[in-house]
């Protein structure tokens, strides 16, 4: 429990409104819940959000010390009061999320903070207790991959520091199969194969370019494709990645003539509605381990794959992926 005081300064505020700056980390909701069960006191006497607020007046706040901080990347779950979450699979190491489209991973992709997906699933895992940030301090549920803002898919969150050590080194020795749905204009010539190139990124006008013919700082870049069916000048394709760089299934269909549809940094914006992103999913996930796996053992040989893709529903009405056998 802590105490406040009010100044002079804050005196003949509402109770709700002097808490918005008191305590930036408690969500409004949240404040009017404890209110209400009276963990939010003024005087030791039950308060309303729209008391007013005097000179001397003394609160009691009943709630957790992490609302206390100072706001920060670290801390932006604690804003999030009810996580939204589309759950592929859980259990007590890992979590696997569909996230959709338009949702940043991480603030650096330029979200505000608490409007993250790793904020919603540490805000997640803390409403479970689960996770105890002032208990374990030393480990912070992570995403083990991430998705562009702008394409959907499953992304990995490791729930304990061992199954992030494990995911981590398995992604780098590639013992995950990643599969991605695409939407391309035209038809890939031949309808199965692999896109080879060498690609290098410019920083300034933030994308990539691919060549046919090696260049200085350019990195070689393969995707192995087939088409799973056609209508209306368009594509679905499934993707899988040989070598993993930044825009690769995006800059290499464009390089190849069949840009994404959607994509208005490789080709051009959605000609048939107005889509605001490239119609680029990462739907299924299979951990197919060589080497020991230690916890996560159990999951080798599993496949997990997004119940909704909504490009497919739109562009492929009459075509049904393939469910995954158990």
């Amino acid at each position: 429990m802590k105490e406040l005081t009010i100044g002079r300064n804050d005196a003949g505020q509402r109770l709700d409104r002097f808490l918005a700056k008191a305590v930036p980390l408690l969500p409004a909701s949240l404040a009017q819940k404890y209110i209400r069960l009276k963990r939010i006191k003024c005087n030791n006497a039950r308060a309303q959000r729209d008391t007013r607020l005097q000179e001397g007046d003394v609160l009691q706040l009943y709630i957790n010390d992490e609302f206390f901080d100072k706001p920060s990347e670290a801390n932006a779950y604690l804003t999030v009061t009810a996580p939204k979450l589309n759950i592929v699979y859980e259990d007590e190491n890992i979590l696997l999320v569909d996230k959709k489209p338009g949702v940043a991973v991480h603030p650096h992709d330029g979200a505000e903070y608490g409007r993250t997906l790793i904020d919603h699933i540490q805000a997640y895992l803390y409403a479970k207790g689960e996770w105890r940030p002032r208990e374990e301090q030393a480990f912070t549920p992570a995403l083990c991959n991430r998705i562009d803002r702008n394409t959907g898919g499953i992304v990995i969150a490791a729930k304990t520091a061992e199954a992030l050590r494990i995911l981590n080194q398995k992604i780098r020795d590639r013992e995950l199969d990643k599969r991605y749905l695409a939407v391309v204009e035209g038809t890939p010539r031949p309808e199965t194969g692999v896109l080879k190139g060498y690609l290098f990124k410019d920083a300034v006008k933030n994308r990539v370019f691919v060549t046919d013919t090696p260049q200085k700082g350019a990195k070689t870049c393969e995707t192995r494709y087939r088409t799973l069916t056609k209508r209306g000048g368009l594509s679905l394709v499934e993707c899988e990645l040989i070598t993993g760089r930044t825009h690769q299934i995006r800059a290499q269909f464009a390089h190849a003539g069949h840009p994404l549809l959607g994509d208005g940094k490789y080709g051009k914006l959605d000609p048939h509605a107005d889509r605001r992103y490239q119609a680029l999913y990462s739907y299924r996930l299979t951990f197919c381990f060589t080497t020991d796996a230690g916890v996560l053992a159990p999951l080798n040989g599993r496949s997990f794959q997004a119940a909704d893709v909504e490009f497919v529903k739109t562009y492929f009405p009459d075509f049904r992926l393939p469910g995954i056998a158990e």
